[in-house]
């Protein structure tokens, strides 16, 4: 973490990279993502049974999802935003994790990152920053092939380098290149609503060996870097927090960004009645 705040000192001499890195990481929000896939990996790899009909589609899916999940948990988002006269509602915050992941889980405020979602892809923003999920064949992240992705996914692979004076993005490929990209994208703005970047991640499933990046996404159209550039979160400081038991300390928020409205989860007894 300290590598962080010290940083962020000199943020107008840095590279986009150590600028995103330095803000991302000072913030907990780097601490956050790496939570959220570990505590989704375990639970996958824990849950994942060939014997039982899974494959590494199964393991894919339910991986993917769990890390959403996660990600809503640790950053306050969606249904785990649930704030109100008691405080944080723990019993929806902690329901199936395990003691690991309540120890380690980092404790961070409410409204610091919230949902931004881009064309029905999972997204969280963090000021005016956006972060989605992509996942790849472990080992290949840095070649991960995005004209195979979503259209949402090519489109964020497509923006503009800040670090880097570009000419048109299409104009040093050949027709025969340029036919494999669906039209909407030669169309397309490639300036989006907020800046967003990609969480790549991949899993061994044999080994349990993982990949986790946070960076900027390189349209390779004709093959090579997948990335402009990207930073491994495997070894962002994840400090044990200890599980919370009572409402959380009231921690100031950016008063420039609108946390997600705060609703009331009622429990299942309630639901019944």
């Amino acid at each position: 973490m300290k590598r962080y705040l010290l940083a962020a000192v000199y943020l107008g001499d840095m590279s986009e990279q150590e600028k995103v890195i330095a803000e991302f990481g000072g913030a907990g929000v780097l601490a956050g993502v790496r939570w959220a896939h570990e505590s989704a990996t375990r639970r996958a790899l824990e849950s994942y049974c060939e014997a039982d009909g899974h494959d590494i589609a199964w393991l894919g899916n339910t991986r993917f999802t769990l890390f959403r999940d996660r990600l809503d948990r640790v950053f306050s988002c969606g249904r785990y935003a649930v704030i109100g006269d008691d405080g944080l509602d723990l019993d929806v915050l902690y329901a199936e994790l395990s003691d690991q992941d309540m120890m380690s889980m980092p404790r961070l405020a409410p409204g610091l990152v919230r949902r931004a979602d881009l064309h029905g892809s999972a997204g969280w923003a963090y000021r005016d920053r956006r972060f989605l999920l992509s996942s790849g064949e472990f080992g290949r992240l840095d070649t991960l092939p995005w004209l195979q992705k979503s259209l949402t996914k090519q489109l964020v692979a497509m923006q503009r380098n800040p670090d880097v004076r570009q000419p048109s993005l299409f104009e040093d490929f050949v027709a025969d290149d340029l036919g494999a990209i669906d039209p909407a994208l030669l169309a397309a703005d490639r300036d989006l609503d907020l800046a967003t970047y990609i969480v790549g991640h991949s899993l061994d499933a044999d080994s349990g060996e993982t990949e986790l990046v946070f960076g900027r996404p390189r349209l390779n159209l004709g093959g090579g870097p997948a990335w402009y550039w990207r930073e491994s979160l495997l070894s962002v400081p994840l400090a044990s927090t200890g599980q919370r038991t009572g409402p959380a300390a009231p921690v100031p928020v950016d008063a420039s960004w609108v946390p997600d409205a705060p609703v009331r989860l009622r429990r299942a007894q309630d639901l019944a009645q």
